[in-house]
């Protein structure tokens, strides 16, 4: 009778352990979102818990690495992630792969594309040499660019100097790679033929360059 008294209890046993295990599982699942994002700060939202980090402070397994007002570095369960504002993810995170863009190159050696620009999709040049995305006036009208009240100055051209207005676009996408109020100047007359997409846009994206292809791939 004790051997069948000693059985039962380790039954017994075993199925609280499980029933334990059943309970306590989904707590390491709970979602994390990213409320916002400041210079090495991050505020974070768990459990229906919110927490503001500090660079190298750690909060319910969750390290924030670094962080600026675009993107936060945290690791989670030892993944290593970067995160932008409104991500949320969970603790048993995969890194999702980065969306990628590939523009072949031209007869003329030139990396086109289409862009959609303030919601509008028209031809951009990728111009690894121009620090801003820059249009002329006509193209900023049709993509409902008010330049009546921009900061203007003048620049130099292939055509002599031009007044430039300094403006900041509501979005830029490419490919589904989207940023948000991007810099761009707006100069007087017919040039640039076409939109020159450069640092503002491209400083948001890797770029490889292979076989005549070049190949962007998104930042965050």
């Amino acid at each position: 009778m004790r051997i069948c008294s000693y059985s039962l209890h380790s039954r017994v046993w075993r199925l609280l352990l499980v029933y334990l295990l059943a309970t306590t599982a989904p707590a390491a699942l709970a979602d994390v979102e990213v409320l916002g994002l400041f210079k090495d700060a991050a505020l974070l939202k768990k459990d229906g818990q919110q927490k503001l980090l500090r660079a190298g402070q750690s909060w319910n397994g969750i390290t924030l690495k670094a962080a600026d007002s675009k993107a936060a570095v945290a690791e989670i369960n030892g993944e290593t992630v970067t995160l932008g504002v409104s991500t949320r993810i969970s603790t048993n995170y995969a890194q999702p792969k980065a969306r990628q863009v590939m523009i072949p190159r031209n007869s003329a050696r030139q990396y086109i594309t289409t862009a959609t620009i303030n919601g509008r999709a028209l031809q951009v040049l990728v111009d690894t040499g121009a620090n801003i995305v820059a249009m002329n006036a006509a193209t900023a009208r049709r993509l409902g660019v008010d330049t009546e009240d921009a900061p203007v100055s003048t620049v130099t051209t292939a055509s002599g100097k031009v007044s430039a207005w300094s403006v900041l676009l509501d979005s830029v996408d490419v490919g589904g790679i989207k940023i948000d109020r991007v810099q761009a100047s707006v100069l007087e007359g017919g040039y640039p033929d076409m939109v020159l997409l450069g640092t503002t846009y491209l400083e948001h994206v890797h770029m490889q360059e292979r076989d005549g292809v070049l190949m962007l791939t998104s930042k965050y």
